[in-house]
Order: structure tokens, then C-alpha cells, then sequence
């Protein structure tokens, strides 16, 4: 990590080094060092950082949960298939109820 490095996402801000909390699947991993744009926003972590941030979203289950499904019709209405994954990881059962809408380009699903 370089002192005063421009940011390469938007060219804008520098490069700051500080703790960064993680997030992957809204699920918290912790806080790691990182250089950080004061303008963007955005983040980077070297390659050995990196690996403990991996290393903490397999410890708790949700690393690779992630996948493309396909949406399917099903009478008058689509269905979207959710992975046996994400089904275990979740612990959802078959007639279990979900709230579902929509989240600016995103579908979102809560299992409740």
C-alpha cells in the first residue's frame, strides 16, 4: 500500500490508510486495514488482507453462497429458484414465508 496514491476508481481523491469493515451478504467479517478514497468512497486491501477477509467469510459459511439462478414461469406469475446453498444456509423450508420487493435495480427476498 502506497502513501498518497491517487485513487484508480475515480482519479479524483487519494488513498488513505485506515480500518475498513467488511460486509459480504450483509453478513459483518470484521474490520481490516485498507487504503481507502477519500472522494469515492472505494477500498483496496493487499493480497495478504485479502486472504483473511476470505478466510473469516468461510469461517462463517457465506463465502461462494453467491450464484445465478434462473426465473421461471409458472401460471400467470415468475418464480425464481433459489440454490440448495443458500437453502441450507438459510435453513428455508418448503410453505416458509418470504417478504419480497424491489430495492432500486435489485430483487429483493427476505425469509422470515
Amino acid at each position: 500500500m502506497v502513501k498518497n496514491m491517487r485513487c484508480p476508481s475515480c482519479d479524483k481523491g487519494t488513498l488513505k490508510k485506515e480500518l475498513k469493515k467488511e460486509l459480504l451478504s450483509g453478513v459483518f467479517l470484521g474490520e481490516f486495514p485498507a487504503d481507502a478514497c477519500h472522494s469515492c468512497g472505494e477500498s483496496f486491501t493487499d493480497s495478504e488482507t485479502t486472504l483473511k477477509i476470505e478466510e473469516a467469510a468461510k469461517k462463517k459459511g457465506i463465502w461462494g453462497l453467491g450464484s445465478v439462478t434462473k426465473i421461471t414461469k409458472t401460471g400467470n406469475s415468475l418464480a425464481v429458484r433459489i440454490p440448495k446453498r443458500i437453502v441450507d444456509y438459510l435453513k428455508l423450508k418448503d410453505g416458509k414465508e418470504a417478504y419480497i420487493h424491489p430495492e432500486s435495480d435489485k430483487l429483493v427476498i427476505e425469509a422470515r
